[in-house]
């Protein structure tokens, strides 16, 4: 019987071992060889098709080379900059090149650089009612709504880029003189009106009680310029004027939309009622607008409570209708309104809202003046502030009136020689209407 050995079995298992070994050995060396070999060939590829590209671009590259591109025919992309930053220290620069350079330097106050800089950014506006007021015109401003001022008694205003007169002021010196509602001032004694703005016209007009200005007009129609040299007065403005024509007709003559101009159509509608009239005329010819809250005051006394008065569109094209306040007295009363081309404003808010609500209600004259934009006054400083236009209005219909304004629904004219004579073609139409019905 063979014994068994523990030893032998050791010596046995040791060569087997050993082959063991030498077979991973070989399994590692195979597998290193094989990533060799596979990034060799990941690098002769890359290689190769490098040098494919290149060898393409440049024989591209030559053909092009003979192909020459012109200027003319190139497509400039980023041609113009996209930095969009105000870069304000060039103002500055100006201002201290100017203190510098300029050959008057001692003359110059920086006062009158300061608020002349704000007027030209807000000129830039296109708009003529966005406007910057300076103490001095700021004092002008509450002038004119107060009604109390020294002047010729005319609101002006810039029509299609013309210094024009919107409205002569009823009995005052500028009607006196035989001024217009639609003529084109041109020049102001011998300083022609091109580019002047509107505050500085107004400005150069006015002047102490006693002292003239001639001003140089155009008037459509005519063939000749006409000079016409006025004496400026005290302009106290009564708001409304009241009284009683033939065959039971009221006639309400309103000359502006101020402080006290609610005050004084409510005593007229109170005289109306009183006399029981069969007709009514509101005569709003040559006035030249005011407060937007007063026209809706004098509207919510015509109209039914709830009425839209007038709808305003802000720049997003939103819009925003105001109404009737209550108060209504006079809706039952036939009425016709009296307007023509100095009618602007608040008056044709009025007219406006009157023609669009109720049925009793006839327009006569001429078409009005077209100012259909509405101006907010914000105070800057103690004494001075700035008038910015933020919105268009409507008529309760969607009327657009701004540059167009509201055509009669007769349209009668007045002459030079009616108004040479005393005459009043528009006001007997009215007349004619109420007596007729």
């Amino acid at each position: 019987m063979e014994e068994f050995s523990p030893l032998s079995r050791l010596e046995g298992g040791t060569d087997q071992n050993e082959k063991a070994l030498q077979y991973e050995r070989g399994q590692i060396i195979f597998k290193k060889a094989l990533v060799f070999f596979f990034i060799l060939f990941l690098i002769g590829g890359a290689f190769y098709l490098g040098y494919e590209n290149g060898s393409h671009r440049l024989s591209t590259s030559s053909t092009a080379s003979n192909d020459i591109l012109s200027p003319d025919d190139a497509i400039i992309v980023n041609k113009d900059s996209q930095d969009k930053t105000i870069d304000f220290s060039l103002f500055w620069k100006v201002w201290n090149v100017l203190q510098d350079k300029y050959v008057d330097s001692a003359k110059l106050d920086a006062h009158t650089l300061f608020y002349g800089a704000i007027k030209g950014m807000l000129s830039a506006t296109g708009d003529p009612y966005t406007t910057f007021f300076d103490p001095k015109e700021n004092q002008e401003f509450e002038e004119d709504i107060s009604g109390t001022f020294e002047g010729i008694g005319a609101e002006m205003g810039i029509k299609n880029e013309i210094l024009t007169i919107i409205a002569p002021l009823e009995g005052m010196p500028a009607e006196k003189a035989g001024f217009m509602a639609g003529d084109k001032i041109v020049k102001i004694e011998d300083a022609t009106t091109n580019n002047m703005t509107l505050e500085e016209a107004v400005s150069k007009i006015r002047g102490a009680k006693g002292t003239e200005v001639t001003l140089t007009i155009f008037r459509n129609g005519e063939e000749e310029y006409r000079t016409i040299t006025v004496k400026r007065d005290t302009i106290l403005v009564k708001s409304v004027r009241f009284k009683m024509k033939e065959n039971d007709i009221a006639y309400i003559r309103v000359n502006r939309f101020g402080d006290d101009t609610k005050k004084e159509f409510q005593m007229a509608v109170r005289q109306t009622l009183e006399k029981r009239p069969v007709g009514l005329i509101i005569d709003l010819r040559n006035n030249p607008g005011g407060f937007l809250g007063t026209s809706i005051d004098m509207a919510s006394l015509m109209l039914p409570v709830g009425k839209t008065v007038v709808m305003e569109e802000d720049g997003k094209g939103e819009r925003k209708e105001l109404k009737s306040r209550g108060g209504d007295a006079l809706s039952g009363v036939r009425t016709v309104i009296l307007i023509n081309e100095g009618s602007a404003s608040a008056s044709e808010i009025l007219a406006g809202a009157l023609k669009d609500n109720r049925d009793n209600v006839t327009l006569v004259g001429k078409k009005s003046f077209g100012k259909g934009s509405v101006q907010e006054l914000i105070p800057m400083s103690k004494d001075t502030s700035v008038k910015i236009t933020v919105a268009h209005w409507l008529t309760p219909t969607g009327h657009q009136i701004n540059n167009v304004g509201i055509a009669p629904d007769i349209e009668v004219g007045l002459s030079n020689d009616d108004v040479n004579n005393k005459r009043d073609p528009q006001l007997d139409k009215a007349l004619e209407i109420l007596k007729g019905k």
